[in-house]
């Protein structure tokens, strides 16, 4: 026997039997090991560890485990916020440039940055913006180009009108030249503002442009036959549309009534206030619209069908909006809604598409 002397145990005489194995004791744990092979029989190692020693430490060690989870879960996110930033700023601008170019701002541009895959998409949303600005120079080329080629004829015209012997004569083609070379003018200057929308359009007043069209139409609403029905509100009527733009909607509007119903057919003009809105309704009692064939670009008449898309390009520049509801007698009805002048700090929004614009066949 080695060391001090020890009362035999039950653990120690389960070991003499050939038996490791560890068991609780007064004193605290007890480990004994059987050392077999020895010429006296089986020898037994025993050894107490007491709970203190058993314990000691453990509760440090835990706190460093968990101190150590706890450093490398800040780690972690630090990490983790890191690479998500490298993802979503560059991501940020190019949403941000987006709309700029999307509110005309043609010079916002994207610095390139984070992955590869973003940095291609930064350098074609660049050349996008570039591409953009090539053809708006070339589209205001050709603008010019148009005007330029007008005014020749429309000179000539004049002189033509100049040279007429009747004065009535003269004077009705010489009306007729100035308008079309407002028209153009009106183009014109829509296809400026279009590019600088950082300029309000101008307003006008609906009550005076809709009695001024419907007077001019009641003479050909005469010679054809046509009973007139005008109720205007008393104005002025300010709505955000310009004057030209306005006057080109409303002639749009009735002239599709002399277009598409046959002479004698009566028609009706109602220019109202709303909340917030001035209301243009033009009916008729003809044979009304024919189902799908309301769309830009198609007549079943042999018209160029752009009559209502210019109608509803003028309600959607001001605010508003076109509206086909079917008439009472089962004619025509066209609304156009016109909201009020824009504000300087409105001015900027998109515009819309002519992809999905409304025309009568």
């Amino acid at each position: 026997m080695l060391g001090a002397p020890a009362p035999r145990t039950p653990a120690v005489a389960l070991a003499a039997r050939g038996q490791s194995l560890t068991g609780e004791s007064a004193a605290g744990r007890e480990v004994v090991i059987a050392v077999q092979g020895r010429a006296d029989g089986t020898g037994v190692i025993r050894t107490v560890v007491s709970r203190h020693e058993l314990t000691a430490g453990v509760t440090r060690a835990w706190l460093v485990l968990a101190l150590l989870g706890v450093l490398l879960v800040l780690i972690g996110l630090a990490v983790a916020d890191r690479l998500a930033r490298t993802l979503v700023r560059p991501i940020s601008e190019l949403s941000a440039v987006s709309h700029r170019l999307a509110n005309a701002e043609l010079d916002a541009r994207v610095t390139p940055a984070g992955p590869t895959e973003l940095r291609e998409v930064a350098g074609a949303l660049n050349h996008l913006a570039g591409r953009i600005q090539v053809l708006l120079v070339q589209e205001r080329e050709q603008v010019a180009d148009l005007s330029h080629r007008l005014r020749t004829p429309l000179t000539a015209l004049r002189l033509e009108a100049e040279s007429l012997r009747d004065p009535d004569d003269a004077a009705r083609i010489t009306a007729a030249a100035d308008g079309l070379e407002r028209a153009v003018t009106g183009l014109i200057r829509q296809a400026r503002w279009r590019h600088s929308p950082a300029v309000a359009p101008a307003a006008s007043d609906a009550a005076a442009i809709v009695a001024d069209r419907v007077a001019f139409w009641s003479v050909l609403a005469e010679d054809t036959g046509r009973a007139v029905t005008l109720d205007l509100a008393p104005g002025p009527l300010p709505v955000g549309v310009p004057a030209d733009d306005l006057i080109a909607a409303v002639d749009a509007l009735l002239g599709n009534v002399f277009a598409h119903t046959p002479d004698g057919t009566p028609f009706a003009v109602r220019l109202a206030r709303e909340t917030g809105e001035v209301l243009l309704t033009v009916a008729d009692e003809g044979p009304g619209m024919p189902d799908g064939a309301v769309r830009r670009g198609a007549s079943a008449a042999g018209s160029t069908g752009l009559g209502l898309d210019i109608a509803r390009r003028a309600a959607q520049a001001g605010g508003g909006r076109l509206e086909l509801p079917t008439g009472p007698g089962g004619g025509a009805q066209v609304l156009l809604r016109l909201g009020p002048p824009a504000l300087p700090a409105q001015v900027g929004g998109g515009t819309a598409s002519a992809e999905d614009g409304l025309t009568r066949p």
